[in-house]
């Protein structure tokens, strides 16, 4: 299964780095997507097939936060696979994520990190 991902941060180099974790680790990636906040990903969402958000937070325009509220509220897209990669230390903060269905990295993150993460969402890509 080759997955189409979605990066979205608002730091080019943070994407530019999730971006070269990806294709370092073990996975089938077909797309590779980004965007600078929350509102550009929706766009990017609603515009084409996405497998899996790789999402930060804190984002100017739209946090990361309200973008999962909105793809969550959508029938469409409610299920679809999300992690959270963050700085964030507030305990409160990642529960309500988690509750909200998506997995939390905290940055710095290993490759192993991610990709476990992504097969503990989707599986073995690779099968």
């Amino acid at each position: 299964m080759s997955l189409n991902v979605l990066i979205v941060d608002d730091s080019f180099v943070m994407r530019s780095m999730v971006k070269r974790v990806l294709n370092i680790c073990d996975l089938q990636i077909q797309n590779i997507f980004e965007a600078g906040n929350g509102k550009e990903g929706l766009e990017i969402i609603e515009n084409n097939w996405v497998d899996l958000v790789l999402a930060d937070i804190n984002m100017p325009v739209m946090s990361g936060d309200e973008m999962i509220d909105k793809i969550r509220e959508n029938p469409d897209m409610a299920n679809m696979a999300i992690i959270v990669i963050s700085s964030e230390s507030s305990t409160r903060t990642i529960e309500i994520l988690q509750q909200k269905g998506a997995l939390f990295i905290h940055k710095p993150f290993t490759p192993e990190n991610l990709q476990a993460a992504v097969f503990e969402l989707l599986g073995d890509t690779n099968e």
